[in-house]
């Protein structure tokens, strides 16, 4: 039977009454709070989720990780634990019966707790391609993580030296929306993510090293690969080389004819677009800071 722990949800919302009954009723069984940050949703989002009993402010969006880490400071969490969820996501059977005895019993260096997720496109879950096990930091101590400012990709760190441990259990990241809605959501990622590639490149603004620097997991190496070899690749053959690496190598073609529509549409149409995005401004800017700058603003919608 399942127990409250003491634990302190914090989750980002814009328009999702589609999802956010299924993640709040999967918490409710063992969160003390439900913190919702949401981003002035026009549909019932905010109706459905005050009337499970989570609280909910509303804040105007600039990125994940500055609405978030606003979450983290203003949430007000008294419980000794804190996890962050995405609204389309839910926790399964097993983490649920797993997570109040884990976080009751763990040992007091234990500062995090790493879950694996299992991502699910059109019914079906994606266990090749790199996609699983995906080991994610989503619990910690009250006061020991932040997120990453970073414009995508976004991950906890923990304080310089914490100790972490991993859970069983999954959580599942189900989206129903739709493939239109899928589209228009990751051309909005695929800005965000040129604005870090292109910071890799232009020094646009401070960049968060501290993942690399107090983390050692999956997420460390994939950001150093990422940063340090991916970025590096010429535009338009990196995200050929990466399609190929993981439909291929890391065997994505075992997923069936939706995992194909996944690893092609998120593996590579989604990393060619942040890279035709990435030509298209250096070209209009002649790879000048200021004019790259000027452009994000005007013709993305993206201040530095």
């Amino acid at each position: 039977m399942n127990k409250k722990a003491p634990l302190t949800v914090v989750i980002l919302t814009h328009n999702e009454e589609i999802h956010i009954e299924r993640c709040i009723r999967s918490l409710l069984l063992i969160a003390a709070k439900i913190f919702i940050v949401d981003s002035f949703s026009t549909d019932n989002t905010v109706e459905i989720a005050k009337s499970l009993g989570a609280e909910v402010k509303q804040r105007k969006w600039k990125n994940y990780a500055d609405q978030f880490q606003w979450g983290l400071d203003n949430c007000g969490a008294d419980s000794e634990w804190v996890m962050r969820m995405d609204a389309d996501e839910y926790l399964e059977p097993d983490l649920l019966e797993e997570l109040p005895q884990a976080l009751s019993d763990v040992n007091n260096e234990v500062t995090g707790f790493y879950i694996r997720r299992k991502v699910f496109f059109y019914g079906k879950w994606i266990r090749h391609g790199g996609f699983y096990p995906h080991t994610l930091l989503r619990i910690w101590r009250n006061g020991q993580g932040r997120i990453e400012q970073r414009w995508m990709d976004e991950h906890i760190v923990l304080s310089t030296g914490s100790k972490t441990a991993m859970l069983k259990g999954h959580l599942v990241d189900n989206n129903l929306k739709g493939i239109t809605f899928w589209i228009s959501k990751h051309n909005t990622y695929a800005s965000r993510e040129m604005v870090d590639l292109l910071n890799n490149k232009y020094n646009l603004l401070e960049r968060d090293e501290s993942l690399k620097e107090n983390d050692d997991s999956q997420a460390k190496w994939k950001r150093i690969l990422k940063d340090d070899i991916y970025s590096k690749l010429p535009i338009g053959i990196r995200s050929t080389l990466y399609f190929i690496y993981r439909y291929f190598i890391r065997l994505g073609f075992l997923d069936g004819s939706k995992g194909f529509l996944w690893h092609f549409m998120q593996g590579y149409w989604y990393r060619m677009l942040v890279d035709v995005k990435i030509m298209e401004i250096e070209e209009k800017s002649g790879g000048d800071v200021e004019e790259i700058r000027r452009i994000l603003y005007e013709d993305h919608g993206i201040k530095l």
